[in-house]
């Protein structure tokens, strides 16, 4: 008989074979997988008790902390959706996502409950349930988390819930840029697939410590959610990004997996106690979110000793659609040969479907890392669609292939390439200027930080490639000279026409640039804003 694909029924093994194996660590605190199997049975009877049942959705407002965990498989295993929140997003989008998602019940984190404050007049949520902090309180009229889950006694039951692998786990709203968050329908299988493809091509085994420096909020942490408790490894949680405390934790705690944005990996290899931090546990880390430089791969190689793997997906695809495969040949290249193959997105992963790169008429481009297209996707985990809009599914989803809006190239070994999204693709005089491109060159000047490259208008070439960037500490440069490093690395039209230095680059709360915002200056009132 066949059974569900469903990423809960890994908690349940780990709890069999691993009970006195040490789950999660949240600093201070620290569950075995019993422990934590209890908890989040306890949080299920909880919630059905206050009414939740299948079909019903959860709106989750957490960092990432053992509660966060416990409410991914809490909520689930009664056949109700969790709708993940960005709690860095302001009030009013907010309140729409949690309008739009239908939520009954929202859990909260107190040192982010300010924006729902604000807005908790206008919401029709049935219940609030809030986590303690110290030092923050909350005027929310809510149901303490502890509270909540401890008067359930020890021979409590499960309600039974029937689970088909085709049904609503997830619902993960994109961030809006131009228009309002869309919400994003992932079932049991697209999370279980996902998630094995997370165990498979990450290597992960029974014995790694897995720090959770990216957002359990963003695409379920990657799937990391559900893949660590698969193998009985063990969750470290950390409740925000502190390039120091991650350092002292590779040691402390012998990480030996991670996963982060290009931005995470920059704040680390730039700070200051990592040419002092000697991290034996030699971690292997999952880069995505933006195509990563490969000087900045080279960087996070030699100064961390970081064994870097380029996963690329999207929150549309659960997310993981390519991976860059280490093959042993590539061993004996140069140093800076392996970080410009790492840099690639590389090939289709054993369970996700089919990736290619194509024509507007959807014809492949050639394999000679030259054509550009877009990439194009289907099979096992792309979403079902995007919640209430059928419209926008219809515009991504054509003849059953998803739409990336992802534009790159194929290598004659199959590994494709990005070199832009299709609305930060650079068009000077007709000439494609990819943004990515550029961003790779400065990265390889000693005195840049972080850069993003975007498009200015230009009355003769239309637009031409601007560089925005923050200075390493301390490294005096000008316009000329980053102008004149860029000409020697690119053909002379490729190089940025103007360079501003700034403090700090706008990004969303996974790390990634949001040009649209570095945009809006320079094209307000034209017609290429977003």
């Amino acid at each position: 008989m066949l059974t569900t694909l469903t990423p809960l029924d890994w908690k349940r093994r780990a709890v069999k074979y691993y009970p006195q194996k040490t789950a999660v660590i949240d600093e201070e605190k620290q569950f075995t997988y019993k422990e934590f199997g209890d908890r989040t049975d306890r949080l299920s009877i909880a919630l059905h008790e206050a009414g939740i049942s299948k079909g019903d959705h959860v709106a989750v407002m957490l960092p990432n902390t053992h509660y966060m965990l416990e409410c991914f498989y809490g909520i689930c295993q009664l056949g109700a959706a969790m709708v993940p929140l960005n709690y860095r997003l302001k009030a009013e989008d907010l309140e729409y996502i949690i309008h739009h998602s239908d939520a009954k019940m929202l859990i909260v984190d107190a040192e982010f409950s300010g924006p729902i404050e604000e807005i908790a007049d206008n919401l029709s949520l049935e219940q609030i349930v809030a986590v303690s902090v110290p030092a923050h309180d909350t005027t929310l009229n809510a149901v303490d988390y502890e509270g909540f889950i401890e008067h359930i006694p020890d021979d409590a039951v499960l309600p039974e819930v029937e689970i088909d692998e085709n049904q609503l786990m997830t619902l993960n709203y994109t961030s809006g840029t131009t228009s309002n968050p869309k919400g994003v329908m992932l079932t049991h299988r697209s999370n279980y697939l996902n998630a094995a493809n997370f165990m498979y091509h990450l290597g992960l085994s029974h014995d790694d410590v897995y720090l959770h420096t990216l957002p359990m909020f963003h695409a379920n942490g990657w799937g990391g959610v559900w893949a660590i408790t698969a193998a009985g490894g063990t969750h470290v949680c950390l409740r925000k990004v502190d390039p120091p405390h991650i350092l002292d934790l590779f040691e402390e705690r012998q990480i030996s997996l991670l996963c982060g944005a290009p931005t995470v990996i920059n704040m680390l290899v730039n700070e200051p106690k990592a040419n002092e931090t000697n991290i034996n546990s030699k971690p292997r880390m999952a880069t995505a979110g933006a195509p990563p430089a490969a000087a900045l791969i080279h960087k996070a190689q030699e100064i961390l000793g970081l064994n870097m793997i380029h996963v690329y997906g999207l929150t549309e695809t659960s997310p993981f659609i390519l991976y860059c495969e280490w093959k042993k040949a590539f061993d004996s290249k140069s140093d800076d040969d392996q970080a410009t193959i790492k840099a690639r997105q590389g090939i289709e992963l054993a369970f996700n479907g089919e990736t290619k790169v194509v024509h507007p008429d959807g014809e492949e481009v050639s394999w000679d890392g030259e054509v550009l297209g877009e990439i194009i996707t289907r099979g096992n985990v792309v979403m079902e669609g995007y919640y209430k809009d059928s419209e926008k599914t219809a515009a991504a989803i054509k003849d059953g292939w998803f739409y990336t809006g992802d534009l790159a190239v194929t290598h004659p070994d199959g590994y494709v390439e990005i070199r832009d999204r299709a609305k930060d693709l650079i068009i000077s005089g007709g000439e494609n200027i990819s943004s990515t491109e550029v961003e790779g060159a400065l990265y390889k000047h000693p005195g840049v930080m972080e850069a993003a490259v975007i498009s200015i208008p230009h009355e003769k070439w239309g637009e031409v490639p601007k560089a925005i960037i923050v200075l390493n500490p301390d490294i005096s440069v000008t316009e000329e000279e980053i102008i004149a490093h860029c000409r020697s690395k690119l053909a002379h039209f490729k190089a940025p026409k103007a360079v501003e230095f700034v403090d700090s680059l706008p990004k969303t709360a996974t790390g990634k640039l949001q040009k649209f915002r570095l945009r809006e200056m320079h094209w307000e009132g034209s017609k290429k804003v977003n």
